[in-house]
Order: C-alpha cells, then structure tokens, then sequence
C-alpha cells in the first residue's frame, strides 16, 4: 500500500530510505563537466567496464535536453561526476561548478549522483589517444567508480 493511501499523520511518520538502504546502483552514466562539452560514458557494474558515448556540445536548457534523452534511453540506475582538483587535492572554480552540476542532475532527475575525483582523466585519455577526450575522461571516471566501489 503507498503512502498516499495512508493518513498523512501515519504517511509523514513513515520512515524514507537511506541511500545505505538502496540496492547499489546496476547501470551507470558518468559525466566529465566541462563548460564548453561534457564527455558522457555508460557502464555497467557487473562488467566494471565502461564505453565512452558521444560528448555533449549543447549549452543552457539544450544541455539538459541531451541529457535526457540519454537517461531515457539508457535508463541509469545512479550517474557518476567526475569533480577535479587541484594536484595537491585544493578545490578550484572548476570543482565548484562540477558539484553544481552533480546538484542540478539529481534535482532534475532524482537519481543518485556519484562523485569522483577525475585528476588527470583528461591526460590519460589524451596518452590513449582518444579522439572524444571528454567522453574517454568520463570512462576513466566510472572506471575508477568500479574500482571505488567494488
């Protein structure tokens, strides 16, 4: 029975799942912000592999479009953002924004969002000689997620 169909005194008392509570997360999309492309990237966690898709080049409310019909057809269980720092582990203007972005996917979306340090994603997604770096950065991003996760 939901709770709608409870009295709201028993319905307001009901306890909310934690996200300890929820299953962990099956399908996954990861995001390397950007403010010019954001490299997107699927995976699964039973595979712990991840394939890089097609960056996003869109700006303002088209951004968010594109990432919406991504959820639709790929239907995540979580995303996962890939925050930078600075090398001695300082924020910076950009981890500010990449946390904000994470902010606005789950109040868009309500799903779990995920954060990753993505130091050096885009060096080592250049070392492999990507053609999408921002979409290679984002695999590398829910790489480490599996491994954080495993």
């Amino acid at each position: 029975m939901s709770a709608d169909r409870f009295p709201p005194s028993i319905a307001a008392s009901a306890p909310r799942p934690s996200l300890s509570d929820l299953p962990p997360p099956a399908s996954l999309l990861a995001f390397d912000f950007g403010t010019r492309r954001i490299g997107v990237a699927k995976g699964h966690a039973m595979l712990k592999q991840a394939e890089p898709l097609r960056a996003i080049t869109a700006s303002g409310e088209a951004r968010f479009e594109a990432i919406a019909r991504l959820i639709k057809d790929w239907q995540p269980d979580a995303l996962v953002i890939g925050v930078p720092f600075h090398p001695d582990g300082a924020e910076h203007e950009m981890t500010l924004a990449a946390r904000r972005f994470g902010r606005q996917l789950k109040g868009r979306f309500r799903l779990r969002v995920y954060e990753v340090d993505e130091r050096y994603t885009s060096v080592e997604a250049e070392s492999l000689g990507a053609r999408d770096v921002d979409s290679t950065s984002a695999a590398l991003i829910l790489e480490q997620y599996f491994r954080e996760h495993s």
